[in-house]
């Protein structure tokens, strides 16, 4: 049986959320990665950065742009000790500017995903995807990236059957 890790970024806090701010006990992309679990199991790892992103939304979000244009690393607060022994890993994060939070590309430079299966998805208020899949497979060419998820984060409390349906589709955490 393959061995699954659930690997997400997600903010709490202020959000973005059906045309205003809203504060989150539990970010969206997180909320996602517990139903994954509830489904097939796996084990959970929060990419999460040593320096804190500002609570006000809007100072986080110019955070996350200037670090987008820089092509910016930021350290991360943990690493995956076992990544060896991870088969498949679903990776999660809020598509912010049209891209992954670059704690993301820390996380995907740091691990070499050679003959590992990565399921994407991400969360977001209207822009999808964007073309991450593409991305994954930029920075993971030994892996294999099958097709994202996304999912409006608005509606991220409610995507059980979306969620389901999407991780169904792929027998590989099954194998």
């Amino acid at each position: 049986m393959s061995k699954v890790l659930i690997a997400f970024f997600s903010r709490n806090g202020q959000n973005y959320v059906n045309g205003s701010i809203k504060n989150l006990l539990v970010g969206n992309t997180e909320v996602v990665a517990g139903m994954i679990k509830e489904i097939i199991g796996g084990d959970m790892f929060k990419i999460d950065t040593v320096k804190d992103y500002p609570a006000d939304y809007t100072q986080a979000t110019n955070v996350a742009k200037d670090e987008l244009s820089a092509k910016a690393r930021p350290e991360l607060t943990a690493k995956v000790d076992n990544m060896d022994e991870y088969d498949t890993i679903v990776l999660g994060y809020p598509n912010w500017w049209g891209a992954m939070p670059m704690a993301v590309y820390t996380l995907l430079e740091e691990y070499d995903f050679s003959e590992k299966t990565i399921l994407p998805y991400c969360t977001h208020e209207g822009s999808g995807l964007s073309g991450t899949e593409r991305e994954i497979a930029r920075e993971c060419p030994k892996a294999t990236v099958r097709g994202g998820l996304s999912i409006l984060g608005t509606n991220a409390g409610s995507a059980n059957k979306s969620v389901e349906s999407w991780v169904n589709q792929y027998e590989d955490y099954r194998s």
